[in-house]
């Protein structure tokens, strides 16, 4: 069953971002992964949550997702975005 990672990304270093940006497409695909949305218009609805910066990704299951974010790749890109960022992140499960 498809599983969908949602983060939620507040931006402190744009700079240092980028670097984030380049290393963890290729990481994600590695993994079976895909971007869905990345960083493109937000709008909230309701409520008042309102974030700057959101990522969808798909993976073909939920172990393969954790996989992926468990991996000493993304481990190593994990250590310079936690310098340059702020992020939520969530992982689901999609509908059979």
């Amino acid at each position: 069953m498809t599983a969908y990672v949602v983060v939620d990304i507040t931006i402190t270093d744009p700079a240092l971002y980028e670097e984030v940006k380049r290393r963890t497409p290729p990481i994600v695909a590695q993994y079976g992964g895909r971007y869905l949305a990345r960083g493109g218009h937000t709008e909230s609805l309701h409520g008042e949550w309102k974030p700057e910066r959101l990522v969808l990704l798909a993976f073909d299951s939920l172990e393969q997702a954790k996989t992926w974010e468990a991996s000493p790749e993304y481990s190593a890109v994990k250590q310079i975005r936690d310098r340059c960022a702020r992020v939520n992140m969530v992982m689901l499960s999609g509908i059979e």
